[in-house]
């Protein structure tokens, strides 16, 4: 009778054993926001954008600045023949400028203002890319923990299919429906087996996402903490719309360009009058005479009036084009908070039906069937599928709220609102 009893549960016991252990020796996880700011301080492509910065400041120094002075020497040898061609004198000639070129006025203000406006685009292009990569560490970090739940259930509910047919095996078997219902608990380990590995890349994959964020080695092994974020009711559509209007970084791009290329037009029409170039002059010659000259000079080309109407048209053109372009991408983002919002109403819909202990009644469940179908007092067809049911039923939990939590990000990089708030209670594991 012990060594019945020992056949029956002693693979369940082992198992349990191993999980109990397994969760008491895990270590405590990275919290997702520990995450986003590593990634924020080491992620390689956050210099790119850095460095873009600093050259576009550098380049503003520069706009406001007038070309440095130009000097001009000649030196040659002259000779001076009198009347009748008889020779009068020999010696040398020179000259010395010095020339300091002039903008039109209100030429460098325009180009000081292109510069800034350069400074603009570059800083609205590394915050948009800090607060993408934030998001998408956050939902990469969801979906890291998600993944190794998954993968975790899957290898559990395995493992006792496997537990279970090796106990069948020892049994004798009495007709046709035992060995049956072997075959259809291999079957069902075998395509449980197959999930798990799924789950297992999953979180390989997922891992090396995050590393590839927050420039770690790619084989670096971590754990995230299941700190699952709170999902609020949204704000209305109206005040989403209002913020996406005013805080979001691609119409705060569209429209500095829209602002720059103003200023390239009235540049273009100023530059229809040319620079030009003043500074003293000096030159002697020494030859029948000692002659020394001193002056200012002024230089420019001509003629003064340049054509420049094709370009200021080219011009002008680009700047319609970037008020075109402004006006898509203000549709554009309007597209996305409806389609962000509607999406993130059917997901927490989705979620508002499930009750809070369904996962763990889910696992109750699963693990009392396991119980009785050893004691023959549940059939194989229910067993089996309660044990499926409990895997799909933590997936589709999961899958949910992740895809309500990556429509909740994509609401907070449309609008620039910050609608998340991190729990702070680490939630059991499903």
């Amino acid at each position: 009778m012990n060594s019945l009893i020992f056949r029956l549960f002693g693979p369940l016991v082992g198992i349990a054993t191993v999980l109990s252990l397994s969760a008491a020796e895990s270590p405590v996880g990275i919290t997702a926001e520990a995450l986003v700011t590593e990634a924020l301080e080491h992620n390689a492509e956050l210099g790119f954008y850095q460095a873009q910065l600093e050259g576009a400041k550098a380049a503003t120094r520069l706009a406001g600045r007038l070309d440095l002075p130009k000097a001009e020497f000649q030196v040659g040898q002259v000779r001076s023949k009198n009347l009748d061609h008889s020779m009068a004198g020999e010696g040398a000639m020179w000259s010395a400028s010095v020339r300091q070129s002039f903008e039109w006025p209100g030429r460098l203000g325009l180009r000081k203002a292109i510069a800034n406006q350069d400074v603009a685009l570059a800083t609205l292009g590394l915050e948009a890319f800090r607060r993408d990569l934030s998001g998408k560490v956050r939902e990469n970090a969801f979906g890291l923990a998600s993944a190794e739940d998954k993968s975790r259930v899957a290898s559990l509910v395995a493992d006792r299919f496997r537990a279970l047919r090796e106990v069948l095996v020892h049994r004798d078997p009495a007709g046709i429906a035992p060995q049956l219902e072997v075959r259809i608990l291999e079957a069902t380990e075998l395509t449980l087996r197959r999930r798990a590995s799924e789950f297992a890349l999953a979180v390989d994959a997922e891992r090396v996402r995050l590393n590839l964020l927050r420039g770690a080695p790619l084989e670096d092994s971590f754990q995230v903490q299941r700190d699952l974020p709170d999902l609020p009711e949204r704000p209305a559509l109206d005040h989403l719309m209002a913020a996406a209007n005013t805080n979001n970084f691609e119409l705060r791009t569209r429209a500095a360009e829209l602002v720059q290329q103003g200023f390239r037009v009235d540049l273009a029409r100023n530059e229809r009058w040319p620079a030009f170039e003043v500074g003293p002059m000096t030159m002697g010659q020494d030859g029948s005479t000692l002659d020394r000259i001193v002056g200012v000079g002024v230089a420019f080309p001509l003629p003064l009036w340049r054509p420049r109407t094709a370009n200021i048209a080219a011009i002008e053109a680009k700047r319609q084009q970037a008020s075109a372009v402004l006006t898509v991408a203000r549709r554009e983002v309007e597209r996305r908070v409806v389609s962000a919002s509607r999406g993130y109403d059917s997901r927490l819909a989705e979620l508002a039906r499930w009750r809070s202990d369904v996962v763990s009644q889910f696992e109750s469940a699963a693990e009392l069937a396991d119980r009785h179908y050893r004691l023959g007092a549940v059939p194989a067809t229910i067993y089996v599928e309660l044990q499926k049911q409990y895997l799909d039923a933590v997936e589709a939990h999961l899958d949910t709220r992740r895809e309500a939590l990556a429509a909740l990000l994509e609401l907070e990089q449309v609008t620039g609102l910050n609608l998340i708030r991190a729990s702070n209670t680490q939630t059991a594991r499903p």
